[in-house]
C-alpha cells in the first residue's frame, strides 16, 4: 500500500489491509504492486474504497472488484438534493473528465437547483429545471459494465462538495453552463439581453482542443432564403461580433437576425458564413449559448492542476462559496 495520508481512520486501515490479504492469498493470482489510498477533503470514508476498486477497473477488472469487495450498489447519497446533483453530473458532463471538474458540475449543478427552489418558494427539489437528469436506472443503462466505476467517480465528487453553492452578494448565482466556447465564453448580456455581474466573458482557450470543436453545416441557398423569409438571391453575411467573438447581428437581404436567431439551428453563436455555389456554409465554433462555465474548459483547467473553487471562480466571476444549512 502507498498511502498518501497517513492520518488514515484506524478501522479503514484494517479494513484495506484485510483486503490486502484476502486478495494475496488467492492462488495463482498476481497481485497488483501498488495501490494509491488518497485522503479526501471531507470525511467520507467510502472515497477510499472506491479509489481502491478504481485500480481495478483500470485493470480491466472492475466485475472482479465489485463481486469481491461487495460494493457493486453504491451507498445512497445522504439528502435528494445530493443525489439529484449526482443525476444531473451524470448527464450533463462526461463522467471520463478530471475528478475537479466533476466536482465544479456538482456545485454548479447544487447552486442552479437551489436558485430554483427559492425562486419557487418549494423545499422540494424540482426536476424540471433545465438541467438534464439521469436517474440510477438511466445510469446503468447508459454505462453498463462501467456503471460501479463512473457513478463512483461521480458520487466522489458530489460528496467531496456535499451542500456547496456558490453566491453572489449572498444569493445563489444563476449558475449557467454550457458544453465548449470557440476560445472565450460569452457575456450574458449578449446571450439574455440581461447584464449579469459574474457571468462576464473569459479566456477557455482549452475549448479548441475539445473534440467537433469547429463543426460545418451546409444548407442550400433556397433552403435558407424560404426560412428567413428573403429571396433566394438575397446575400447573407455577418454583420456584427461581440468582444467574445460571437455573432450579434447577421444581415440577410434587407432584414437583420441576431445570433441567437440563427444559432438556433446551430451549435453555437460563434460562426462565420461563406457562399458555396448554390449554398451557404456556416462554420461553427463550440456548443451551446457560451455563457457561464464551459464543462470542456473545466476538464482543460483540471488537467492544468486547477482544483475546483478555481475553476469556478474563473468562469464565475466575483463568486463567493457557502455551504447550506
Amino acid at each position: 500500500f502507498v498511502f498518501l495520508n497517513i492520518n488514515i481512520n484506524p478501522l479503514l486501515r484494517k479494513y484495506l489491509y484485510a483486503c490486502f490479504r484476502r486478495r494475496t492469498s488467492r492462488p495463482g493470482e498476481a497481485m497488483p504492486d501498488i495501490f494509491i489510498i488518497q485522503q479526501p477533503a471531507r470525511r467520507e470514508q467510502s472515497f477510499f474504497i472506491l479509489h481502491y476498486i478504481n485500480i481495478y477497473a483500470f485493470a480491466g477488472r472492475l466485475k472482479e472488484a465489485q463481486a469481491l469487495y461487495g460494493l457493486a450498489d453504491l451507498a445512497p447519497l445522504d439528502t435528494e438534493l445530493e443525489e439529484y446533483v449526482a443525476g444531473v453530473v451524470a448527464a450533463e458532463m462526461p463522467a471520463a473528465f478530471p475528478e475537479e471538474a466533476l466536482k465544479a458540475q456538482a456545485v454548479a449543478a447544487r447552486t442552479y437547483q437551489v436558485r430554483q427552489m427559492q425562486a419557487a418558494g418549494s423545499r422540494a427539489v424540482l426536476y424540471d429545471v433545465g438541467q438534464a437528469y439521469l436517474s440510477e436506472a438511466e445510469q446503468k443503462e447508459k454505462w453498463g459494465e462501467g456503471y460501479a466505476l463512473y457513478a463512483g467517480k461521480i458520487h466522489s465528487a458530489v460528496r467531496a462538495t456535499a451542500g456547496e453553492i456558490m453566491t453572489y452578494d449572498g444569493e445563489p448565482i444563476l449558475a449557467a453552463f454550457h458544453a465548449q466556447s470557440g476560445g472565450r465564453t460569452e457575456d450574458a448580456a449578449h446571450v439574455w439581453n440581461t447584464a449579469v455581474p459574474y457571468l462576464k466573458s473569459v479566456d477557455s482557450k482549452g475549448d479548441r482542443q475539445a473534440p467537433n470543436n469547429e463543426t460545418t453545416v451546409t444548407i442550400a441557398a433556397k433552403v435558407l432564403a424560404e426560412r428567413l423569409g428573403i429571396a433566394e438571391d438575397a446575400a447573407v453575411s455577418v454583420k456584427k461580433r461581440t468582444e467574445a467573438g460571437y455573432v450579434a447581428e447577421v444581415q440577410a437581404g434587407s432584414k437583420t437576425f441576431s445570433g441567437r436567431e440563427i444559432r438556433e439551428r446551430l451549435r453555437s453563436a460563434d460562426f462565420t458564413i461563406a457562399k458555396n455555389g448554390d449554398s451557404y456554409i456556416f462554420t461553427v465554433h463550440g456548443y451551446g449559448h457560451g455563457a457561464g462555465m464551459s464543462q470542456y474548459g473545466a476538464s482543460f483547467l483540471a488537467e492544468q492542476g486547477k482544483n475546483y473553487h478555481e475553476i469556478l471562480r474563473h468562469y464565475y466571476t466575483g463568486i463567493s462559496f457557502s455551504i447550506l444549512e
